[in-house]
């Protein structure tokens, strides 16, 4: 190949680079596939650590009958998309295709790749070197609705085709990449704190008429901005450019402490007395802890997690190990459950997943590899809510083997 010839990892990479530059942002996320968080594409050609870096984190994601080499969720203007509006940023799968070893760019295989995404898709792109895009191949796109990128040598993007957005069904395997997307995902920020009073706790001093802050670090927890978080992950406030407000589900937090004292100032004041107790929450105050359940069952990650728990329980697996757990989950839900378990990282992703998606066992024994928001912060949330026997433990700290995740109360198989 020519110095100015772009593999598909490189035409990849300046694709998204181009696209999700700004993931820190809520409604944005993306993943590329596992193929590219080996070492080496082609014959031997290796992927420089740099472009790896780039393209991580990796999944292996479904969408149709196929696996894009990208699947992102992001708001797009008129240069990528023609807007029509949905009720939610809309999900794109992305084929790349590079100069092979003999120079060639197979963007006819490409085009019908990029084509069976739209089952499930709301639009779909094959991007490719620049001057590879002819006449033909542009009304190709043009018929079936793909839309066509250009990379220069480079690196610079030019939208070619720009595709309708088209409603879809929605899969497992791509609902698990919208949620990370949305603001309880679990990928760029994350529960910080793990007990859920810190969260609870902060749409009374939202409402509140002093400053919430204050109310907060006075009251409940000194880390008011990982409290903040965990509340908008729990779905508890919504974080506005106008500001902060109370959700449906904050409002009733509200109301329910407004129920039991007279004022919110009282509520505040028993938050106080809890500060610092190991107690379980559920057993230190039950109708709070039913409130946390009830806050915790809204959470999506919860309602999956409790019944595939219940799953290996009449399995004969009462007490699995968060290795079995793992196991299991991913051979029902193998996107959520590395965007959910597996830190986003090249090296942790690199490690567990196989080019094919699948999972090295003898990886998850590693507790490194776990996202710390999940076996640590969210799993103690579910022992104080009454949900799991026993509590979460940081990942440099954690036996993924002996680490316990037993359903407190599970039912028998005839009353599921």
């Amino acid at each position: 190949m020519s110095a100015a010839a772009l593999s598909e990892p490189q035409v990849l990479a300046h694709t998204k680079r181009e696209l999700f530059s700004d993931e820190e942002t809520t409604d944005s996320y993306s993943v590329c596939d596992t193929q590219f968080a080996q070492s080496q594409w082609l014959s031997g050609q290796p992927i420089p650590e740099s472009i790896r870096d780039t393209l991580a984190p990796f999944n292996h994601v479904e969408i149709g009958p196929g696996y894009p080499d990208l699947v992102g969720v992001q708001q797009f203007d008129t240069t990528y998309l023609t807007t029509e509006q949905l009720s939610e940023p809309p999900l794109v799968a992305i084929e790349a295709k590079g100069h092979t070893d003999t120079g060639g760019v197979d963007i006819e295989k490409g085009l019908q790749q990029a084509y069976t995404y739209l089952q499930e898709a709301n639009a779909a792109f094959l991007t490719v070197p620049a001057d590879t895009i002819t006449a033909s191949v542009r009304s190709a796109a043009r018929e079936l609705n793909v839309g066509l990128l250009g990379v220069q040598p480079d690196g610079s993007l030019s939208s070619i085709e720009t595709p309708r957005v088209v409603g879809n069904r929605t899969s497992d395997e791509a609902s698990a990449i919208r949620f990370q997307a949305t603001a309880q995902g679990v990928a760029n920020k994350s529960f910080g704190l793990n007990h859920p009073k810190n969260y609870l706790g902060y749409p009374l001093a939202l409402y509140h008429p002093n400053p919430t802050d204050q109310i907060l670090s006075e009251h409940v927890v000194s880390d008011t901005a990982g409290a903040r978080t965990g509340a908008a992950f729990l779905g508890l406030i919504d974080e506005l450019p106008a500001g902060e407000k109370l959700t449906p589900l904050g409002r009733e937090v509200v109301r329910f402490a407004l129920s039991r004292y007279e004022t919110v100032d009282a509520a505040l004041l028993t938050f106080q007395d809890w500060q610092r107790s190991r107690q379980r929450f559920c057993e230190l105050a039950p109708e709070w802890g039913l409130l946390t359940r009830r806050v915790l069952w809204e959470y999506p990650a919860t309602q999956l997690l409790v019944d595939e728990l219940q799953t290996l329980h009449d399995d004969g697996v009462a007490a699995p190990s968060l290795v079995d757990l793992v196991e299991h989950l991913h051979t029902t839900k193998p996107t959520f459950t590395v965007e959910l378990f597996l830190r986003s990282t090249e090296q942790a992703r690199g490690q567990v997943l196989t080019e094919e998606g699948a999972i090295r066992s003898e990886a998850l024994t590693d507790g490194n590899v776990y996202h710390s928001p999940t076996v640590f912060q969210l799993k103690a949330m579910l022992y104080h809510a009454g949900i799991l026997t026993d509590r979460g433990a940081e990942p440099h700290r954690l036996n993924p083997t002996a680490d316990v995740w037993k359903l407190r109360e599970p039912l028998q198989d005839k009353h599921r």
